[in-house]
């Protein structure tokens, strides 16, 4: 039997009743020595671009041939496909095909896709068969568990399909010219309420920034502007004085906004998603 691997789950599900508890009792029912690790459960409700961006951002620090589970599964018990995926560079990933996989597929890229055969990889000895609402625990964590286990192959995980057929949800690109950059709040840090863009800051260094600089910083949501400053662009918090907003690069390395020992999400009242635009210009 193969070596076993790591399982890494993300939900919405949150801690409020034993949903997630009952998730891993099927996990170890199939193997005890299964080793389950948490991102998150807090993922907002319904909110499949998160649980997209979510799995990519902790992707890449976790050994190859770990087993990821993320259920955000607003169609759940629906004709959407339940499936197994596996990237280009050697994660698994288990998960409704809606959208979730839409970042790993742009940024590692899916090597093979496989549509879960609920005949063999659902639970089915527990009393929930009639159930189409909890796929989390009888379908997506009973079949990664098996996957995870060496109980089966991914090719045992049902048929194939082509992963140019994957839900995929549209990821702007971020533009620049010279002294300037236009892209999106892509996401937040929901405990900080730092700001993450979608503008790489290598690619802003290379058009005429640098580290000290003092940046117009302009947020557009639909027609109206919400925020228009001038900011420091620093490496570190820690640069500006307590309080102070601030342009910095994050741990993704993207440019983001901040407030120094604060929150800039709920001091400036600001979202994320594709209709919260930004634009970066260097004061001259």
């Amino acid at each position: 039997m193969s070596e076993k691997k790591l399982m890494v789950f993300q939900t919405d599900f949150g801690y409020k009743d034993s949903t997630v508890a009952a998730m891993y009792g099927v996990v170890k029912s199939v193997d005890r020595d299964l080793e389950i690790c948490d991102s998150t459960h807090e993922l907002p409700q319904f909110d499949i671009w998160s649980a997209s961006y979510r799995l990519w951002q902790a992707m890449r620090f976790w050994p190859k041939d770990t087993v990821f589970v993320s259920v955000v599964d607003p169609g759940v018990g629906t004709a959407r496909k339940a499936c197994a995926a596996l990237t280009e560079d050697g994660y698994y990933i288990v998960t409704p095909d809606n959208g979730s996989l839409t970042h790993v597929k742009h940024y590692h890229g899916i090597r093979e896709v496989r549509e879960i055969d609920e005949t063999v990889n659902r639970l089915h000895n527990a009393g929930t068969d009639e159930t189409a609402v909890f796929h989390g625990r009888d379908l997506f964590g009973y079949c990664a568990a098996k996957l995870a286990a060496g109980v089966i192959t991914f090719e045992e995980v049902g048929p194939a399909y082509d992963p140019a057929e994957i839900v995929a949800l549209e990821i702007p690109q971020a533009s620049y010219t010279e002294d300037t950059a236009s892209g999106i709040i892509e996401i937040d840090d929901p405990n900080f309420g730092n700001l993450f863009t979608n503008i790489y800051t290598k690619d802003l260094l290379s058009h005429g920034f640098a580290y000290g600089d003092q940046v117009s910083v302009r947020i557009v949501h639909g027609d109206e502007t919400v925020f228009e400053q001038n900011l420091p662009f620093v490496s570190a918090f820690g640069n500006v004085p307590a309080g102070d907003p601030v342009l910095y690069n994050n741990e993704l390395m993207h440019l983001s906004l901040a407030v120094s020992c604060g929150n800039f999400r709920d001091t400036y009242h600001i979202g994320f998603g594709s209709e919260w635009n930004i634009e970066i210009r260097r004061v001259l």
